[in-house]
């Protein structure tokens, strides 16, 4: 395609929009094979048809059109196989960067270009306030954690007109972790794990300067960036802290503590962001390193006195959990459930939390005292209908496995939280070979055959297929009185898999004075009849 002189340019601050929109929006791989497409000159047609929108023809294995809007890449569109950014996208980017005299690698390579970008749109602008900060920078490895944030929020201060998105993130960690000094290995750590927490409050906390507001909402693209850094803080933990190598680090442990126990009791009702990295910093940093159980006393002193300070602005349900599962450490089992069921009561209450109870006893191999929480627990499970019990049900099959003689109160506990624990109690009604409690249970339940997949029912038909058959016969029965052409269809297919199941029992003559009888009390119904004659159950 010929190069033409451009009669719409864009400046550095679009350029840079672009790049920081490519590395968003594209993997690496899709640009590195649009860039081929690019070197090939598979970019057919190219123009501007509305700046900033244009749209090109790309030789793929077949011409596809693309369209593509700078200001709007939610826009792009191409007629290719592929939903989303594709590499014919990306061909058309890179020829448009060309055709601005720009530089193709830089937006070939744009997932590179955040922290390049901030460093010399940003800081080689501002060397006094620069200078300034990595003069504070050194002071890094004495700070405090207090410390650390406020220095945090001097760092990325030029990124503050920013939108906030992924990209924001990625800039804002890149510019913290260029400037920081080389830190030990726990220091590095905890360095790490309190500017992603720092992050993470600045993106889900209102604006300081907000006058009122109108409940707790984050935009699309924030809410992405929000998603992405919680699980880079979660993967934090699942590194062992070396706290024997450094026990001079404990302070800044304790530090982290409180300071996401401050974060937990004052979140909104929901989600609870740090509520989660309370539990995890205890239960992957502090318990593996703890000398002795003081800490659960002093945890608990610092939770009443926060009561206290806090006043209407604390959360008391992450305030009566966190006291719950302090006591449960300390094998405090009738404290920790009177708590927990006050937790429960709390409209705010989530269910997934009480599993945080009875990882640490399967883990420990705690299995009376898992079974007695198994039971307990299953009372604040029984009105949450919506809340998927799953591993509910695998802590039971652990603590059965274990102890057998648990069994009866596992059957005991499902049958209580019915019907929220209706899919556990079916599943294991059919794993342990229940089959006429399990057909005594549907059909109480008023379900029939057609709620069923095929494969659900084999389990039956191969061990108890006697228990089928008057599962099959009301509901043929009930098809047939709502005499249409559906219902006769499947009142066939029905009878259809009777027939094997007598033929499996060996009571064929059983089957045929049946079927006899049904044809003839039918007999009236002349579409019934035609569908038994298609089915070849009668001549």
């Amino acid at each position: 395609m010929m190069k033409t002189t451009p009669t719409y340019a864009i400046d550095d601050a679009q350029w840079s929009i672009l790049i920081q929109n490519a590395a968003y929006y594209f993997d690496d791989l899709t640009l590195k094979r649009g860039f081929q497409y690019y070197k090939q000159g598979r970019v057919l047609q190219f123009s501007m048809i509305n700046p900033p929108e244009m749209e090109a023809v790309v030789e793929g294995r077949e011409e596809y059109a693309v369209e593509i809007n700078l200001e709007s890449f939610s826009l792009n569109r191409c007629d290719c196989p592929v939903h989303g950014p594709c590499k014919h996208m990306a061909a058309v980017l890179l020829n448009f960067a060309d055709w601005q005299n720009r530089s193709v690698p830089a937006l070939v390579n744009a997932k590179a270009a955040p922290a390049v970008l901030m460093e010399t749109s940003t800081l080689r602008n501002n060397h006094s306030p620069q200078s300034k900060l990595q003069e504070a920078a050194l002071h890094i490895p004495s700070m405090k954690v207090r410390e650390w944030h406020e220095w945090f929020e001097r760092c990325i201060a030029p990124l503050s007109q920013q939108v906030r998105n992924p990209q924001f993130v990625e800039a804002a960690l890149a510019l913290i972790l260029k400037i920081k000094p080389p830190l030990s290995p726990v220091k590095e750590q905890l360095f790490r794990l309190h500017a992603q927490l720092f992050l993470l409050e600045m993106l889900i906390k209102p604006a300081r300067n907000q006058s009122h507001s109108f409940g707790h909402f984050i935009g699309y693209y924030t809410h992405l960036a929000v998603s992405e850094l919680q699980q880079a803080i979660e993967h934090s933990f699942d590194s062992t802290l070396p706290l024997d190598e450094e026990p001079e680090q404990w302070h800044r442990v304790t530090d982290t503590l409180a300071y996401l126990r401050q974060e937990m009791l004052t979140e909104t009702r929901d989600p609870f962001h740090f509520s989660t990295y309370y539990y995890l910093l205890w239960s992957h940093w502090i318990i593996p390193n703890m000398q002795d159980t003081s800490l659960y006393s002093e945890e608990l002193d610092q939770l009443q006195q926060l009561e206290e300070k806090l006043g209407s602005s604390l959360s008391r349900y992450s305030w009566l959990l966190a006291q719950s599962w302090i006591h449960f450490q300390l094998s405090e089992d009738q404290e920790a459930l009177t708590l927990l069921k006050s937790a429960a009561e709390r409209p705010d209450f989530h269910p997934e939390a009480l599993m945080r109870f009875l990882a640490p006893l399967s883990e420990a191999g705690e299995w009376s005292r898992l079974m007695t929480w198994l039971v307990q627990i299953s009372n604040l499970l029984s009105h949450r209908r919506f809340y998927k019990l799953d591993e509910y049900s695998l802590y039971w099959e652990k603590a059965v496995q274990e102890l057998p003689e648990a069994q009866p109160l596992m059957w005991t506990s499902l049958v209580a939280m019915l019907p929220a624990s209706r899919d556990i109690y079916d599943e294991k009604l059919l794993a342990y070979g229940k089959w006429q409690e399990w057909m005594d249970y549907q059909l109480s339940a008023g379900r029939e055959p057609a709620n069923f997949r095929v494969t659900k029912l084999q389990p039956l038909e191969k061990n108890a297929p006697e228990i089928l058959l008057p599962f099959y016969h009301q509901a043929v029965e009930r098809y047939v009185l709502e005499k249409n052409r559906g219902s006769y269809k499947a009142a066939v297919k029905l009878l259809k898999r009777l027939q094997k199941l007598y033929k499996k029992m060996k009571q064929e003559e059983r089957w045929e004075s049946f079927l006899s009888a049904f044809t003839v009390r039918h007999s009236r119904l002349r579409a019934l009849q035609e569908e038994l004659r298609k089915g070849k159950l009668i001549p």
